[in-house]
């Protein structure tokens, strides 16, 4: 009785410090917004390091594709730092420089354009120190180059869902987008903090559900990037009202603490792209690079399957990573979703997103990243499709349990996973989640846990690959530390710990599909130690430290 009720007040304190983290994430939604301000000559404008401000500057275009013009503007910090970010066009004869302040203090900017009333604006920014939860834009760690890190130093350890048409749930809405609110919501209290989505895609070329609702397929949207529609484009202009409806699902994500894995194109989704490398191309690709870049949440992923439908081949994607690299100021992190290619060209990705469904999916992710050493694993695709309310596109596992086994396998091969579920791949998107009857609703609470997990042991930090059991995976610091990966079909697990770092141990279960421990077991460590399984049918985790005496 006395171990029901600890456990029942420690559910009670967990219960407590979600609510006030949630809490404490809707304060920060209203703190974080983008801001924007008008340029001032003679005025400071107020702004905060790692929070995004757009410089908004009127005039009228004195051109007949007014996103053409070449704006940009020069900030310098009263500590030497300067940074050259172009503007883009925001329709109605507005222009905007859209500006992350990296550091704090003073800075003074200088606008340069071919246009006259764009051209030598001056003006200042006080940039105050970083507001509670802003952290910056996700880098490759320099002491750890497997791993992520923020600008502030801190750990970023994504668990990414897939959300193709993300882009598409309320681009039809000009005032607000309560559906894409709804749903990323729904994301971010359940451990997601990386979306993959497209700048755009328009349709899926497979049949669809004849069960399927209208209201959640989000195929053949009537919105688009360029001029004119999908089936009648117009390339000699982009649809700004396009991207500014996508501006705030960007923002969103930010708020919420999300990445934005931000495709810029899709080849196998029905879009009707101009000619690569036209003129049509490059305006669309540098508009989307001008716009975005100033995202800390956000990283580039040239296209989805880059090279695996004959649209286009290794030179366009080089010169496409080129083209950004020149363009974006900011040095967000670059992949190309294309295993092929992140292997031949490893120099140019930041890191690498690869689509791997191998059964032995450990022994996969493992070979990967001992074939590109020193970069960042992503595998975008790992066969995994959880079961909907709809059947979109089955992959080799719809189980729920399956597709959490084998996020937990790239996470104990020291890569990192994304979960897709039927109701919210590709083109089709349920984004109220709890209207659904219980059976069809996904299982996202096991990523919590799994967040949760990773947060605690703190696994980005340590050693995967070394066999330290005869069964399962592992990962360790060296030292006192062994976190395994235990297989459901182990009735007894036997470690293999090193003789030299102590004689006792503590053992911890812990049930990734409850997020629950068991009570700790303190041990000797003997010979050859040994220690039996949960009950149960799952797999489980176990985690083991070393004590000396």
């Amino acid at each position: 009785m006395f171990g029901k009720c600890v456990k029942s007040i420690s559910m009670i304190r967990v219960h407590l410090q979600f609510t006030f983290l949630l809490i404490l994430g809707l304060l920060c939604v209203q703190a974080n917004a983008i801001e924007t301000v008008d340029h001032q000559q003679d005025k400071a404008l107020s702004a905060y390091q790692y929070d995004v401000i757009d410089i908004r500057f009127q005039i009228e275009p004195a051109s007949s594709e007014p996103t053409d013009v070449e704006f940009s503007a020069t900030f310098e910090s009263d500590s030497g730092q300067s940074l050259t970010v172009a503007g883009f066009y925001n329709g109605e004869s507005e222009y905007r420089i859209r500006f992350t302040p990296p550091a704090v203090g003073n800075w003074r900017y200088a606008t340069r354009s071919t246009t006259a009333d764009l051209d030598g604006n001056v003006g200042k920014l006080s940039v105050h120190p970083a507001r509670v939860g802003r952290k910056g834009g996700v880098v490759v760690d320099p002491d750890n180059p497997r791993n992520f890190e923020y600008e502030n130093g801190e750990q970023y350890y994504p668990i990414a869902f897939e959300c193709d048409w993300l882009f598409a749930l309320d681009a039809e809405n000009d005032s607000d987008i309560p559906v894409t609110r709804q749903f990323v919501d729904t994301l971010a209290e359940n451990g997601f903090n990386q979306v993959v989505m497209n700048v755009f895609a328009y349709d899926v070329n497979w049949k669809k559900d004849n069960r399927l609702r209208p209201e959640f397929d989000y195929g053949r949207p009537s919105v688009f990037p360029f001029g004119g529609n999908n089936e009648n484009p117009d390339y000699q202009k982009l649809n700004v009202d396009y991207f500014k409806r996508l501006d705030r699902v960007i923002d969103y994500l930010d708020q919420k603490g999300i990445v934005a894995h931000l495709m810029v194109y899709v080849w196998n989704k029905g879009v009707a792209w101009p000619e690569a490398k036209s003129e049509a191309d490059n305006r669309y690709f540098d508009f989307v690079v001008r716009r975005y870049q100033a995202y800390p949440n956000l990283v580039w992923d040239i296209s989805k399957e880059a090279l695996g439908y004959g649209h286009t081949d290794v030179n366009y994607i080089t010169d496409r990573i080129e083209r950004l690299r020149r363009a974006d100021v900011f040095d967000r992190l670059v992949t190309v979703h294309d295993y092929s290619y992140c292997r031949r060209f490893s120099q140019n990705v930041d890191f690498v997103s690869v689509q791997l469904w191998s059964s032995e999916l450990y022994s996969v992710m493992r070979n990967v990243c001992e074939a590109i050493a020193g970069k960042p694993i992503l595998n975008i695709e790992h066969g995994g499709y959880e079961r909907g309310p709809y059947e979109v596109f089955n992959g080799n596992y719809t189980s729920p349990e399956v597709c959490l086994q084998r996020a937990y396998q790239c996470v104990f091969a020291g890569t990192y996973p994304t979960h897709y579920w039927q109701g919210a791949a590709w083109n089709v998107i349920v984004a109220n989640i709890d209207a659904l009857p219980q059976q069809d609703r996904p299982r996202l609470e096991y990523y919590r846990h799994m967040q949760s997990f990773v947060d605690r042991f703190k696994l980005g930090d340590l050693i995967a690959g070394d066999k330290k059991s005869n069964a399962g995976f592992c990962l360790h610091n060296g030292n006192d530390l062994y976190v395994y990966y235990v297989p459901k079909e182990c009735d007894y697990f036997g470690l293999r710990l090193p003789k030299d770092r102590g004689n006792r141990m503590t053992t911890t279960w812990f049930d990734p599909l409850t997020g629950n421990f068991d009570e700790p077991v303190h041990q000797k460590i003997t010979q050859w130690p040994t220690v039996k399984t949960p009950n149960g049918d799952g797999f489980h985790l176990l985690v083991v430290n070393v004590h000396p005496e």
